[in-house]
Protein backbone atom coordinates (compact mmCIF):
# COMPACT_ATOMS: atom_id res chain seq x y z
CA UNK A 1 0.00 0.00 0.00
CA UNK A 2 1.20 3.67 -1.10
CA UNK A 3 2.38 5.95 1.73
CA UNK A 4 0.06 8.76 0.98
CA UNK A 5 -1.26 12.15 3.50
CA UNK A 6 -4.44 13.97 3.29
CA UNK A 7 -2.85 17.65 1.55
CA UNK A 8 -5.52 19.93 1.31
CA UNK A 9 -9.79 19.87 0.50
CA UNK A 10 -10.63 20.49 -3.07
CA UNK A 11 -14.16 21.29 -4.79
CA UNK A 12 -14.53 18.54 -7.59
CA UNK A 13 -17.19 21.40 -9.47
CA UNK A 14 -15.39 24.61 -9.29
CA UNK A 15 -12.19 24.04 -7.70
CA UNK A 16 -11.96 25.72 -4.64
CA UNK A 17 -9.05 24.90 -2.43
CA UNK A 18 -9.37 24.68 1.46
CA UNK A 19 -6.83 23.74 3.90
CA UNK A 20 -6.98 20.56 5.55
CA UNK A 21 -6.29 22.43 9.05
CA UNK A 22 -9.60 24.70 8.33
CA UNK A 23 -11.94 23.61 11.19
CA UNK A 24 -15.31 23.19 10.14
CA UNK A 25 -15.11 23.04 6.51
CA UNK A 26 -17.99 21.22 5.68
CA UNK A 27 -19.03 22.63 2.36
CA UNK A 28 -17.38 23.86 -0.52
CA UNK A 29 -17.17 28.15 0.45
CA UNK A 30 -18.83 28.41 -3.23
CA UNK A 31 -21.72 26.10 -2.34
CA UNK A 32 -24.11 28.71 -0.88
CA UNK A 33 -27.67 28.84 -0.59
CA UNK A 34 -29.13 26.01 -1.96
CA UNK A 35 -26.40 25.62 -4.60
CA UNK A 36 -25.05 21.77 -3.20
CA UNK A 37 -23.36 20.86 -7.03
CA UNK A 38 -20.09 20.89 -5.42
CA UNK A 39 -18.10 18.78 -3.57
CA UNK A 40 -14.70 18.82 -1.57
CA UNK A 41 -12.94 16.26 -2.10
CA UNK A 42 -9.54 14.83 -0.17
CA UNK A 43 -6.48 15.88 -1.97
CA UNK A 44 -3.97 13.23 -0.38
CA UNK A 45 0.23 13.69 -1.85
CA UNK A 46 2.27 10.43 -2.24
CA UNK A 47 4.40 10.59 0.89
CA UNK A 48 6.72 8.06 -0.92
CA UNK A 49 7.27 4.67 0.15
CA UNK A 50 5.31 1.94 1.41
CA UNK A 51 2.56 2.57 4.08
CA UNK A 52 2.85 -0.45 7.04
CA UNK A 53 -0.66 0.21 9.11
CA UNK A 54 0.11 0.65 12.57
CA UNK A 55 -0.46 -2.43 15.07
CA UNK A 56 -4.04 -1.94 16.07
CA UNK A 57 -7.67 -4.25 15.21
CA UNK A 58 -9.04 -0.82 14.78
CA UNK A 59 -8.63 0.49 11.32
CA UNK A 60 -8.99 3.98 12.62
CA UNK A 61 -6.06 3.66 14.77
CA UNK A 62 -3.95 1.02 12.24
CA UNK A 63 -4.55 3.65 8.73
CA UNK A 64 -4.65 6.83 11.15
CA UNK A 65 -1.76 8.23 8.93
CA UNK A 66 -3.48 8.35 5.88
CA UNK A 67 -6.90 10.31 7.04
CA UNK A 68 -7.30 13.79 6.80
CA UNK A 69 -8.42 13.79 10.14
CA UNK A 70 -5.06 13.08 11.50
CA UNK A 71 -3.50 15.92 9.06
CA UNK A 72 -6.11 18.49 11.01
CA UNK A 73 -5.15 17.01 14.28
CA UNK A 74 -1.63 17.22 13.48
CA UNK A 75 -2.16 20.85 12.46
CA UNK A 76 -3.38 22.04 16.56
CA UNK A 77 -0.28 20.39 17.16
CA UNK A 78 -1.03 17.70 18.69
CA UNK A 79 1.27 14.84 18.45
CA UNK A 80 0.91 11.39 17.18
CA UNK A 81 0.34 9.76 20.24
CA UNK A 82 -1.86 12.19 21.14
CA UNK A 83 -3.64 11.44 18.03
CA UNK A 84 -3.98 7.87 18.16
CA UNK A 85 -5.40 8.54 22.19
CA UNK A 86 -7.94 10.73 21.10
CA UNK A 87 -9.40 8.23 18.56
CA UNK A 88 -9.34 5.50 21.24
CA UNK A 89 -10.78 7.01 23.99
CA UNK A 90 -13.39 8.62 21.16
CA UNK A 91 -13.94 4.82 20.09
CA UNK A 92 -14.47 3.42 23.78
CA UNK A 93 -17.16 5.69 24.27
CA UNK A 94 -18.68 4.25 20.89
CA UNK A 95 -18.05 0.64 22.62
CA UNK A 96 -20.07 2.05 25.85
CA UNK A 97 -23.10 2.76 23.54
CA UNK A 98 -22.67 0.42 20.56
CA UNK A 99 -21.41 -2.91 22.17
CA UNK A 100 -18.92 -2.64 19.91
CA UNK A 101 -15.82 -0.38 19.01
CA UNK A 102 -14.17 -0.11 15.50
CA UNK A 103 -12.90 -3.28 14.51
CA UNK A 104 -11.23 -5.00 11.62
CA UNK A 105 -14.65 -6.81 9.88
CA UNK A 106 -14.77 -10.28 8.24
CA UNK A 107 -13.63 -10.93 4.58
CA UNK A 108 -13.77 -14.46 3.17
CA UNK A 109 -14.47 -16.32 0.24
CA UNK A 110 -17.95 -18.18 0.48
CA UNK A 111 -17.84 -21.50 -0.85
CA UNK A 112 -21.75 -22.01 -1.33
CA UNK A 113 -22.51 -18.68 -2.73
CA UNK A 114 -19.74 -19.06 -4.86
CA UNK A 115 -20.91 -22.15 -6.68
CA UNK A 116 -24.45 -20.97 -6.51
CA UNK A 117 -23.57 -18.22 -9.10
CA UNK A 118 -21.40 -20.66 -11.02
CA UNK A 119 -18.10 -20.07 -10.07
CA UNK A 120 -14.93 -22.23 -11.05
CA UNK A 121 -12.70 -22.64 -8.22
CA UNK A 122 -10.56 -20.10 -9.50
CA UNK A 123 -13.24 -17.62 -8.93
CA UNK A 124 -15.81 -17.14 -6.81
CA UNK A 125 -17.34 -14.68 -3.98
CA UNK A 126 -15.53 -13.19 -1.40
CA UNK A 127 -18.09 -11.33 1.28
CA UNK A 128 -17.05 -8.95 3.52
CA UNK A 129 -19.61 -8.48 6.44
CA UNK A 130 -19.89 -5.17 8.00
CA UNK A 131 -23.33 -5.87 9.71
CA UNK A 132 -20.69 -6.30 12.38
CA UNK A 133 -20.01 -2.96 12.31
CA UNK A 134 -20.61 -0.10 14.31
CA UNK A 135 -24.46 -0.01 14.75
CA UNK A 136 -24.50 -3.11 12.10
CA UNK A 137 -23.78 -1.38 9.05
CA UNK A 138 -20.40 0.70 7.48
CA UNK A 139 -22.29 4.03 7.75
CA UNK A 140 -20.82 4.44 11.29
CA UNK A 141 -17.25 4.43 9.52
CA UNK A 142 -18.28 7.95 7.49
CA UNK A 143 -19.63 9.33 10.37
CA UNK A 144 -17.03 8.78 13.08
CA UNK A 145 -14.19 11.31 11.16
CA UNK A 146 -17.10 13.77 11.24
CA UNK A 147 -17.07 13.41 15.14
CA UNK A 148 -13.50 12.98 15.45
CA UNK A 149 -13.14 16.60 14.12
CA UNK A 150 -16.18 17.94 15.41
CA UNK A 151 -14.69 16.65 19.14
CA UNK A 152 -11.28 18.39 18.26
CA UNK A 153 -12.78 21.13 16.85
CA UNK A 154 -14.54 21.50 20.08
CA UNK A 155 -11.84 20.53 22.53
CA UNK A 156 -9.06 23.18 20.97
CA UNK A 157 -11.58 25.80 20.95
CA UNK A 158 -12.04 25.98 17.07
CA UNK A 159 -15.65 25.80 17.14
CA UNK A 160 -18.25 28.56 18.10
CA UNK A 161 -19.44 26.28 21.14
CA UNK A 162 -18.40 24.32 23.76
CA UNK A 163 -19.52 21.19 25.64
CA UNK A 164 -22.22 22.94 27.16
CA UNK A 165 -23.60 24.81 24.44
CA UNK A 166 -23.36 22.24 21.37
CA UNK A 167 -25.84 22.83 18.73
CA UNK A 168 -28.13 20.07 17.51
CA UNK A 169 -27.08 17.51 15.03
CA UNK A 170 -29.32 16.91 11.78
CA UNK A 171 -29.10 13.92 9.67
CA UNK A 172 -31.64 12.72 6.28
CA UNK A 173 -31.56 9.30 6.13
CA UNK A 174 -34.52 6.31 5.76
CA UNK A 175 -32.37 3.78 7.78
CA UNK A 176 -28.82 2.41 8.33
CA UNK A 177 -27.34 6.21 8.80
CA UNK A 178 -29.52 7.58 10.98
CA UNK A 179 -29.06 4.72 13.28
CA UNK A 180 -24.86 4.87 12.99
CA UNK A 181 -25.33 8.69 13.60
CA UNK A 182 -27.72 8.27 16.39
CA UNK A 183 -25.72 5.42 18.40
CA UNK A 184 -22.34 7.93 17.62
CA UNK A 185 -24.25 10.76 19.36
CA UNK A 186 -25.45 9.23 22.17
CA UNK A 187 -21.94 8.22 22.76
CA UNK A 188 -20.87 11.52 23.23
CA UNK A 189 -24.13 13.16 24.63
CA UNK A 190 -24.93 15.37 21.58
CA UNK A 191 -28.56 15.94 20.75
CA UNK A 192 -29.05 14.92 16.84
CA UNK A 193 -32.65 15.26 15.27
CA UNK A 194 -33.27 12.68 12.22
CA UNK A 195 -35.14 13.47 9.20
CA UNK A 196 -37.15 10.15 7.82
CA UNK A 197 -39.54 9.66 5.18
CA UNK A 198 -43.08 9.67 5.82
CA UNK A 199 -43.20 5.79 5.98
CA UNK A 200 -39.66 4.84 7.76
CA UNK A 201 -39.64 1.15 9.16
CA UNK A 202 -41.22 1.26 12.28
CA UNK A 203 -38.07 -1.30 13.25
CA UNK A 204 -36.06 1.74 12.80
CA UNK A 205 -38.14 4.46 14.82
CA UNK A 206 -38.10 2.28 17.66
CA UNK A 207 -34.22 2.09 17.53
CA UNK A 208 -33.83 5.72 16.89
CA UNK A 209 -36.51 6.39 19.82
CA UNK A 210 -34.18 4.02 21.75
CA UNK A 211 -30.99 5.69 21.04
CA UNK A 212 -32.52 9.59 22.05
CA UNK A 213 -32.93 10.84 18.22
CA UNK A 214 -35.69 13.23 18.14
CA UNK A 215 -37.24 12.00 14.79
CA UNK A 216 -39.00 14.21 11.69
CA UNK A 217 -40.96 12.35 9.08
CA UNK A 218 -40.93 14.46 5.90
CA UNK A 219 -43.73 13.83 3.41
CA UNK A 220 -42.94 14.98 -0.22
CA UNK A 221 -45.00 18.25 -0.14
CA UNK A 222 -46.79 19.54 -3.46
CA UNK A 223 -44.52 22.78 -3.57
CA UNK A 224 -41.12 21.34 -2.80
CA UNK A 225 -38.26 21.52 -5.46
CA UNK A 226 -37.11 18.26 -7.11
CA UNK A 227 -35.50 15.75 -4.42
CA UNK A 228 -35.66 13.72 -1.42
CA UNK A 229 -37.96 15.75 0.93
CA UNK A 230 -35.67 14.59 4.00
CA UNK A 231 -32.51 16.10 2.65
CA UNK A 232 -34.79 19.21 2.05
CA UNK A 233 -36.04 19.89 5.47
CA UNK A 234 -32.73 18.54 6.70
CA UNK A 235 -31.12 21.65 4.78
CA UNK A 236 -33.61 24.04 6.74
CA UNK A 237 -32.44 22.61 9.68
CA UNK A 238 -28.48 23.25 9.11
CA UNK A 239 -29.50 26.59 7.71
CA UNK A 240 -30.73 27.64 11.03
CA UNK A 241 -27.86 26.70 12.86
CA UNK A 242 -27.90 22.87 13.15
CA UNK A 243 -24.17 20.53 12.00
CA UNK A 244 -24.69 18.56 9.29
CA UNK A 245 -23.77 15.07 10.39
CA UNK A 246 -24.79 12.32 7.45
CA UNK A 247 -23.34 10.43 5.03
CA UNK A 248 -23.44 12.97 1.50
CA UNK A 249 -20.19 14.51 1.14
CA UNK A 250 -22.31 17.65 -0.25
CA UNK A 251 -23.40 18.15 3.12
CA UNK A 252 -20.05 17.20 4.69
CA UNK A 253 -16.76 16.37 3.24
CA UNK A 254 -15.39 14.61 6.20
CA UNK A 255 -17.79 11.66 5.84
CA UNK A 256 -15.19 10.83 2.78
CA UNK A 257 -12.89 10.57 4.47
CA UNK A 258 -13.89 7.97 7.51
CA UNK A 259 -15.51 6.07 3.68
CA UNK A 260 -12.18 5.13 2.65
CA UNK A 261 -11.17 3.02 5.78
CA UNK A 262 -12.93 0.30 4.58
CA UNK A 263 -11.30 0.30 1.29
CA UNK A 264 -7.97 -0.06 2.96
CA UNK A 265 -9.16 -2.16 5.08
CA UNK A 266 -10.00 -4.37 1.80
CA UNK A 267 -6.84 -3.99 0.47
CA UNK A 268 -5.09 -4.62 3.58
CA UNK A 269 -6.84 -8.02 4.36
CA UNK A 270 -7.00 -9.58 0.54
CA UNK A 271 -4.40 -7.62 -1.22
CA UNK A 272 -3.77 -5.74 -3.97
CA UNK A 273 -4.43 -7.87 -7.01
CA UNK A 274 -6.87 -10.37 -4.73
CA UNK A 275 -10.00 -9.74 -6.65
CA UNK A 276 -10.77 -8.71 -10.10
CA UNK A 277 -14.23 -6.68 -8.91
CA UNK A 278 -15.47 -5.00 -6.33
CA UNK A 279 -19.36 -4.91 -6.46
CA UNK A 280 -20.82 -1.85 -4.35
CA UNK A 281 -24.30 -0.75 -3.59
CA UNK A 282 -24.97 3.19 -4.12
CA UNK A 283 -27.51 5.13 -3.15
CA UNK A 284 -25.60 8.43 -1.80
CA UNK A 285 -22.54 7.18 -3.60
CA UNK A 286 -20.13 8.16 -0.54
CA UNK A 287 -19.66 4.29 0.28
CA UNK A 288 -18.89 3.53 -3.17
CA UNK A 289 -16.51 7.03 -3.37
CA UNK A 290 -15.01 6.39 -0.48
CA UNK A 291 -14.05 3.03 -1.34
CA UNK A 292 -12.77 3.64 -5.24
CA UNK A 293 -10.42 6.05 -3.83
CA UNK A 294 -8.66 4.00 -1.42
CA UNK A 295 -8.02 1.49 -4.14
CA UNK A 296 -6.97 3.75 -5.94
CA UNK A 297 -4.39 4.90 -3.29
CA UNK A 298 -3.46 1.71 -2.38
CA UNK A 299 -2.20 1.04 -5.93
CA UNK A 300 -4.85 -1.71 -6.12
CA UNK A 301 -6.03 -3.65 -9.65
CA UNK A 302 -9.56 -4.19 -8.54
CA UNK A 303 -12.49 -2.45 -10.92
CA UNK A 304 -14.91 -0.96 -8.92
CA UNK A 305 -18.46 -1.55 -10.14
CA UNK A 306 -21.28 0.49 -8.88
CA UNK A 307 -24.61 -0.84 -8.25
CA UNK A 308 -28.33 0.96 -8.61
CA UNK A 309 -31.66 -0.20 -9.02
CA UNK A 310 -34.07 -0.45 -11.76
CA UNK A 311 -36.40 1.79 -9.27
CA UNK A 312 -34.01 4.93 -8.62
CA UNK A 313 -30.74 4.75 -11.23
CA UNK A 314 -29.17 8.22 -11.25
CA UNK A 315 -25.70 7.43 -11.39
CA UNK A 316 -25.28 5.16 -14.63
CA UNK A 317 -27.63 7.99 -16.19
CA UNK A 318 -24.87 10.17 -15.31
CA UNK A 319 -21.94 7.99 -16.26
CA UNK A 320 -23.15 7.75 -19.60
CA UNK A 321 -24.23 11.98 -19.86
CA UNK A 322 -20.31 12.49 -18.56
CA UNK A 323 -19.55 10.01 -21.44
CA UNK A 324 -20.94 12.17 -24.09
CA UNK A 325 -19.88 15.79 -22.44
CA UNK A 326 -15.95 15.06 -22.17
CA UNK A 327 -15.39 11.85 -20.33
CA UNK A 328 -16.28 10.09 -16.92
CA UNK A 329 -13.45 11.42 -14.79
CA UNK A 330 -13.64 14.82 -13.57
CA UNK A 331 -17.05 15.86 -14.70
CA UNK A 332 -17.47 18.22 -11.29
CA UNK A 333 -17.62 20.94 -13.70
CA UNK A 334 -20.40 19.41 -16.01
CA UNK A 335 -22.66 19.05 -12.76
CA UNK A 336 -26.10 20.37 -14.28
CA UNK A 337 -25.10 18.21 -17.67
CA UNK A 338 -24.77 15.33 -15.89
CA UNK A 339 -26.88 14.93 -12.21
CA UNK A 340 -30.33 15.56 -11.71
CA UNK A 341 -33.09 13.99 -9.20
CA UNK A 342 -34.58 10.88 -10.70
CA UNK A 343 -37.97 11.86 -12.12
CA UNK A 344 -40.53 8.93 -10.86
CA UNK A 345 -41.11 8.36 -7.35
CA UNK A 346 -37.91 5.77 -6.38
CA UNK A 347 -39.25 2.02 -5.61
CA UNK A 348 -37.11 -0.62 -4.67
CA UNK A 349 -36.78 -3.55 -1.47
CA UNK A 350 -33.85 -2.09 -1.46
CA UNK A 351 -35.15 1.40 0.12
CA UNK A 352 -31.69 2.37 0.94
CA UNK A 353 -30.14 2.92 -1.97
CA UNK A 354 -33.09 5.07 -3.33
CA UNK A 355 -31.53 8.16 -2.81
CA UNK A 356 -32.88 10.71 -5.63
CA UNK A 357 -29.48 12.42 -6.52
CA UNK A 358 -26.49 10.20 -6.33
CA UNK A 359 -24.86 13.23 -4.32
CA UNK A 360 -21.26 11.75 -4.50
CA UNK A 361 -21.27 10.68 -8.12
CA UNK A 362 -18.16 12.81 -9.19
CA UNK A 363 -16.25 10.10 -6.85
CA UNK A 364 -17.58 7.08 -7.84
CA UNK A 365 -17.03 7.95 -11.33
CA UNK A 366 -13.73 9.30 -11.17
CA UNK A 367 -12.64 5.95 -9.32
CA UNK A 368 -14.90 3.86 -11.58
CA UNK A 369 -12.80 5.40 -14.41
CA UNK A 370 -9.61 5.14 -12.95
CA UNK A 371 -9.76 1.48 -11.60
CA UNK A 372 -11.64 0.16 -15.75
CA UNK A 373 -15.22 -0.19 -13.50
CA UNK A 374 -18.61 0.68 -14.90
CA UNK A 375 -21.95 1.21 -13.40
CA UNK A 376 -24.91 -1.33 -13.73
CA UNK A 377 -28.92 -0.98 -13.01
CA UNK A 378 -30.19 -4.03 -11.56
CA UNK A 379 -33.92 -5.30 -12.16
CA UNK A 380 -36.23 -5.94 -9.27
CA UNK A 381 -35.96 -9.18 -10.01
CA UNK A 382 -32.20 -9.48 -9.44
CA UNK A 383 -32.89 -6.94 -5.63
CA UNK A 384 -35.52 -9.54 -4.52
CA UNK A 385 -33.22 -12.69 -5.51
CA UNK A 386 -30.19 -11.49 -4.17
CA UNK A 387 -32.05 -10.82 -0.37
CA UNK A 388 -33.37 -14.45 -0.61
CA UNK A 389 -30.19 -16.07 -1.98
CA UNK A 390 -27.93 -14.33 1.05
CA UNK A 391 -30.35 -15.38 3.62
CA UNK A 392 -30.38 -19.42 2.29
CA UNK A 393 -26.70 -19.31 1.47
CA UNK A 394 -24.88 -17.30 3.94
CA UNK A 395 -25.35 -17.63 7.94
CA UNK A 396 -25.20 -13.33 7.47
CA UNK A 397 -28.62 -11.72 8.55
CA UNK A 398 -28.07 -8.67 6.12
CA UNK A 399 -30.79 -6.58 4.72
CA UNK A 400 -32.47 -5.99 1.42
CA UNK A 401 -30.26 -2.96 0.95
CA UNK A 402 -27.03 -4.95 2.22
CA UNK A 403 -27.11 -7.28 -0.29
CA UNK A 404 -27.73 -5.07 -3.14
CA UNK A 405 -24.21 -5.74 -3.93
CA UNK A 406 -25.45 -9.32 -4.23
CA UNK A 407 -27.53 -8.13 -7.03
CA UNK A 408 -25.13 -6.22 -8.70
CA UNK A 409 -23.16 -9.61 -9.29
CA UNK A 410 -26.36 -11.53 -10.62
CA UNK A 411 -26.90 -9.05 -12.84
CA UNK A 412 -23.27 -9.12 -14.15
CA UNK A 413 -23.71 -13.06 -14.06
CA UNK A 414 -27.15 -13.28 -16.02
CA UNK A 415 -25.44 -10.91 -18.68
CA UNK A 416 -22.23 -12.70 -19.14
CA UNK A 417 -19.79 -9.11 -18.20
CA UNK A 418 -18.09 -11.52 -15.21
CA UNK A 419 -16.78 -15.01 -15.84
CA UNK A 420 -16.53 -17.94 -14.23
CA UNK A 421 -12.85 -17.14 -12.84
CA UNK A 422 -13.62 -13.76 -11.88
CA UNK A 423 -12.96 -13.34 -8.30
CA UNK A 424 -15.24 -10.96 -7.52
CA UNK A 425 -15.66 -8.77 -3.57
CA UNK A 426 -19.10 -7.49 -2.45
CA UNK A 427 -20.23 -6.02 1.35
CA UNK A 428 -23.00 -7.00 2.86
CA UNK A 429 -23.63 -3.96 5.08
CA UNK A 430 -27.07 -3.27 7.01
CA UNK A 431 -29.04 -5.99 9.48
CA UNK A 432 -32.31 -6.84 8.37
CA UNK A 433 -34.80 -4.90 10.82
CA UNK A 434 -38.29 -6.04 10.53
CA UNK A 435 -38.19 -6.85 7.02
CA UNK A 436 -39.69 -10.45 6.05
CA UNK A 437 -37.62 -12.96 3.47
CA UNK A 438 -39.61 -13.40 0.40
CA UNK A 439 -41.11 -16.26 -0.99
CA UNK A 440 -39.87 -16.72 -4.26
CA UNK A 441 -41.79 -19.19 -6.69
Amino acid sequence: MRAVVAGRLRCASCGAVVPVSTALSWRCPNAVGGDRHHVLMIDSDDAGGEFVPDDSDNPFVAFRRMLAWDAFAASTGMSDDDRRSFIERTDDLVASVAGTGFRFTPVAREFRLSVELGFIAAGGVWVKDETRNVAGSHKARHLFTELLHLLLAESHGLAPWNSATRPELAIASCGNAAIAASTLAAAVRWPIRVFVPQGADGAVIDTLVTLGATIERCPRRADDPPGDPCVLRFRERVAAGAVPFGVQGTENAWCLDGGRVIGWEIVHQLGRAALTHLVIQVGGGAFAAGIGEALMLAGSTTSLVAVQTAGCAPLERAWRMAASTGGTAHAGPRWNECMWPWGSEPASLADGILDDETYDWVGVCDAMSATRGFPVVSPESDVVAAYAMAHRVTPIDVSPTGSAGLAGLITLRHTGVVGNDAQVGIVFSGIRRGVDLPVLR
